[in-house]
C-alpha cells in the first residue's frame, strides 16, 4: 500500500502497478522499480556559501518530496534523490546569494519559499514533487562570528552609554526643577512673611490709635470731675520727674539743666495744658 511497481516484459517499459493484486507472467514480466510513494524527508548537506554582503556562511537543510509518477521516477532520472539533493544545494546556494547576512535570519521563511519553487520547477521531469524545504542551520565562519560578537558588544556599549546620558540629563531636569521649586516656595515664604508682618504691624498701629484715644477720652472724662484737674497736673509731674530721674541715672555725665529754676513756669505751663483740654470738652 505504500509503493507503486515499475514493470517491464522483456525489458521494455510495460506498465506502472498501483498496490494491490497484479499478475505478471514469469520470465516476460520483471518489477524493474519500486518507489516509496509515502513523503520522503531528503537531508541536504551542509555547504559554504557567500552572502551578499560577501560574508561565509555554513547551510544546511530538509526537502521533502513525493514521488507522484513512477515511470518518470525510474526513466527521467538515474536517482531522484541524489538528484534532488544536488539541486537544493545549488538553489541554496544561489538563493543565498542574492541575500546579506542579516536577511538570511529574518526572511527564512520567504528563502524556504523561494527555494521549494525552484527545485519543484527543475524536477518536474523527474515525476516528483517537492513539497516544501527548510533551512536548518546557518552557521557564519568563526572569524564572522568573533566580528558579530564585537559588533553586539560595541551597540550594547552604545545602548549602556545613551542611557546613562539620558539618565543623567533626567536627573540635571530634576535636580534644577527641584531648584527652582524650592526657590519659588522660599519666595512666597517669605512673600507671605512680608504682608503677615505688615498686616500685623497694621494691626499693632490700630489697636495703639484705639487705645490712645480711649485713653484721651477718659482723660478728657476725667478732667471734667471735680479736682479733676489737680489730678492731671499731679500725674504730669510724676511723669516728668520720673523721667529726669532716668535721664540723669542713665547718663556718662551729670547735667544740670539750665533751666531747673524755671520748673515752677513749667507747671503753670501745664495748668493751661490742663485748662484747654477742658475747655475742649
Amino acid at each position: 500500500m505504500r509503493e507503486v511497481c515499475v514493470i517491464e516484459r522483456l525489458g521494455k517499459f510495460r506498465a506502472v502497478m498501483q498496490p494491490g493484486l497484479h499478475f505478471l507472467i514469469p520470465f516476460f514480466d520483471r518489477v524493474a522499480y519500486r518507489h516509496e510513494t509515502r513523503e520522503q524527508v531528503l537531508d541536504i548537506p551542509a555547504q559554504s556559501c557567500i552572502s551578499k554582503d560577501n560574508i561565509q556562511i555554513d547551510v544546511d537543510g530538509l526537502v521533502y518530496i513525493k514521488v507522484m509518477d513512477g515511470a518518470k521516477a525510474s526513466y527521467g532520472i538515474e536517482d531522484y534523490r541524489r538528484a534532488s539533493v544536488n539541486l537544493a544545494q545549488t538553489t541554496m546556494r544561489s538563493e543565498i546569494g542574492k541575500l546579506n547576512l542579516s536577511q538570511t535570519f529574518s526572511e527564512r521563511d520567504t528563502l524556504n519559499e523561494t527555494i521549494v519553487r525552484e527545485i519543484d520547477k527543475a524536477s518536474d521531469p523527474w515525476g516528483i514533487k517537492v513539497l516544501r524545504y527548510e533551512v536548518r542551520n546557518i552557521t557564519p565562519s568563526m572569524n564572522v562570528i568573533h566580528t558579530l560578537e564585537k559588533q553586539m558588544e560595541a551597540e550594547r556599549r552604545k545602548r549602556a552609554e545613551i542611557t546613562l546620558a539620558n539618565a543623567e540629563r533626567d536627573s540635571v531636569i530634576n535636580l534644577s526643577e527641584g531648584q527652582r521649586q524650592q526657590a519659588i516656595n522660599l519666595s512666597e515664604g517669605d512673600k507671605q512673611k512680608q504682608i503677615n508682618e505688615a498686616d500685623g504691624r497694621a494691626k499693632e498701629i490700630e489697636i495703639i490709635a484705639d487705645a490712645t484715644a480711649s485713653g484721651m477720652q477718659m482723660i478728657a472724662a476725667a478732667a471734667n470731675q471735680p479736682c479733676g484737674d489737680k489730678a492731671i497736673k499731679m500725674r504730669l509731674m510724676q511723669a516728668f520727674i520720673q523721667q529726669t530721674g532716668d535721664i540723669i541715672k542713665e547718663a556718662d555725665v551729670s547735667i544740670m539743666p539750665t533751666e531747673i529754676a524755671q520748673l515752677e513756669g513749667f507747671f503753670k505751663g501745664m495748668d493751661n495744658v490742663t485748662a484747654n483740654v477742658q475747655g475742649g470738652k
